[in-house]
């Protein structure tokens, strides 16, 4: 599954191209405030969580899975450049919205056609590199955006680069349909020396262990507000892109490290540990007082994407079975969920006290999940053995 590692790399290349400029430009280009950026998020994260659910569903018919992948990939390419020439916030945020409907559509199909083509003994090393290949695009996109806006940082010049994000965007599209095919293909062969069990029962829902996921998204700080935080510490706005993609260079190496941990260790383990990192960063950024700190804890933050992602992914694809799509589809439709209602509750702790309970509400949070994960993954292993 090279292939979707190429996909995820060049796809957050163009989006990671967006993202950061998205603030300034609908705050300084177009004229709108905190609030709307907030609507932003709020609307793009809901809308996504939403698809995911039903598209896990039809993911469980296998010949929906590659026109669904490349429909959704599809989807994010023809509307991100046109960002570049709305003159309203509320059509960014639609836009923002209907790209993220795109995603919604595309990553549970996406990682069920993963999980059913490696073998189980793999699948920590192949999400670990479909998620380290998704942050190093992470890191190109958001360098490019900044030597781009350089020579003068317009609001031209930020449209411009915005309309420059369908260059990758063409490539994706190429590289999408290409592993889709080789996907497909892949599996029919998988299918033909492992048949697959033909029980189509999805009543009995998914484990305990999908509550604890979803809880560490629930207390997570999301990434807008370690920003914030960082800038009040001294980190300059024009460096913001240079420290967002130097974090997703830890996110990328670290993500190998964490799938092959997962399969070494197993995923509970591995997240375990992420989970405990967690908490004692969160307690850091609460007490840092300077730029170079904020550096060194948002830089030292990366890893616990590399240690949570994979491993997330391969308890997911071994507790859900047969049911792949949906399996994937409730996973990231909840933790979307969570990840909204955490941010938004994390976020009015930051606003009305400041970022210092916040971040000590959120590394609380972490512990109490460290401690009660013991009881979680014993009822993760009675879920498999019955």
């Amino acid at each position: 599954m090279k292939l979707f590692g190429w996909v995820s790399l060049l796809n957050d290349f163009a989006s990671e191209m967006i993202y950061p400029l998205l603030p300034a430009f609908v705050t300084g280009v177009l004229g709108a405030g905190p609030q709307a950026l907030g609507a932003l998020d709020g609307a793009a994260e809901f809308a996504a969580a939403f698809v995911k659910l039903g598209a896990g569903r039809l993911a469980d018919r296998l010949p929906w899975r590659g026109p669904m992948i490349v429909l959704g990939y599809f989807i994010a390419v023809v509307v991100r450049p046109v960002i570049a020439i709305t003159g309203a916030a509320w059509q960014v945020i639609g836009l923002r919205v209907v790209d993220r409907l795109g995603k919604g559509l595309r990553t549970p199909p996406r990682d069920a056609l993963i999980a059913d083509v490696t073998p189980a003994e793999l699948r920590g090393r192949a999400f670990g590199l479909q998620r380290g290949m998704d942050h190093a695009g992470a890191v190109l996109g958001p360098i490019l955006a900044w030597w781009l806006l350089a020579p003068g940082g317009g609001s031209a010049n930020v449209r411009a680069v915005i309309g420059w994000s369908i260059v990758p965007g063409v490539a994706v599209l190429v590289l999408a349909t290409w592993a889709v095919s080789g996907g497909n293909g892949r599996y029919r062969a998988v299918a033909v020396s492992e048949p697959v069990p033909t029980n189509t029962d999805d009543s009995r829902p998914l484990p305990p262990p999908l509550l604890g996921i979803s809880a560490f998204y629930l207390l997570r700080m999301p990434d807008t507000l370690i920003i914030l935080r960082s800038q009040e510490l001294g980190v300059p706005v024009s460096v913001v892109p240079l420290l967002w993609a130097a974090v997703h260079v830890v996110r990328s190496s670290s993500s190998f490290l964490g799938g092959a941990a997962s399969d070494r260790l197993g995923p509970g383990q591995t997240m375990w540990v992420g989970w405990l990192v967690y908490a004692m960063l969160a307690v850091g950024m609460a007490r840092a007082g300077t730029a170079a700190a904020a550096w060194g804890l948002f830089l030292a933050l990366g890893l616990v994407s590399g240690l949570t992602e994979s491993p997330e992914r391969a308890l997911v694809a071994r507790l859900a079975g047969t049911h792949q799509g949906s399996g994937f589809g409730l996973y990231h439709g909840i933790t979307g969920f969570a990840a909204l209602v955490g941010g938004v509750a994390l976020g009015g702790v930051f606003q009305r006290y400041g970022a210092a309970p916040a971040f000590l509400a959120s590394a609380a949070g972490g512990l109490a999940l460290v401690f009660a994960w013991p009881l979680v993954s014993r009822n993760a292993a009675s879920h498999v053995r019955g």
